[in-house]
């Protein structure tokens, strides 16, 4: 009997939450100081049902001029995978690597216009390399799925 070749569809990209906090406007808008920023990001795997899999990317914000938050915006970015017949072996990377990749862009994107339309110049997220954070996971002993607490800062 002939072995059955993989499955790896995308079964459905979106977004999962999103909040915006501005505590200090409207007094944070006078302010000419650039503002530091945070960036956190996390990535998470889990079954939803057999050989389906939901991937989230969520990405936390936190901009602060001295002491004041100017915003602080947090978006989850989750997408529906269906993965069957892959080698476990295979399974981490696809969903801490792959899977992430794919969801990322449409994160960027809602987090630019999150920003921008809460009156703030967009915040532009760079690329991230998922295959490094994977491998940096996998050698600080991180999840064996491969994809659950990764962060940025």
């Amino acid at each position: 009997m002939a072995e059955q070749q993989p499955v790896f569809q995308i079964q459905r990209v979106y977004l999962k939450e999103a909040s915006l906090e501005q505590p200090n406007s409207p007094a944070i808008f006078l302010q000419n100081e650039q503002p530091s920023v945070d960036i956190q990001l996390n990535v998470a795997g889990e079954p939803v049902a057999d050989g389906v899999f939901e991937v989230s990317v969520t990405a936390t914000v936190t901009t602060k001029i001295a002491d004041k938050t100017v915003f602080l915006v947090e978006a989850k970015q989750a997408g529906i995978f269906e993965i069957r017949n892959v080698p476990s072996t295979q399974m981490g990377p696809v969903l801490g690597v792959v899977c992430p990749q794919i969801v990322f862009p449409y994160l960027r994107g809602n987090m630019a216009d999150l920003v921008q339309r809460a009156g703030f110049p967009p915040v532009h997220l760079q690329e991230i390399n998922f295959q490094a954070l994977y491998e940096q996971q996998q050698v600080a002993g991180g999840a064996t799925n491969g994809a659950a607490g990764q962060q940025i800062q």
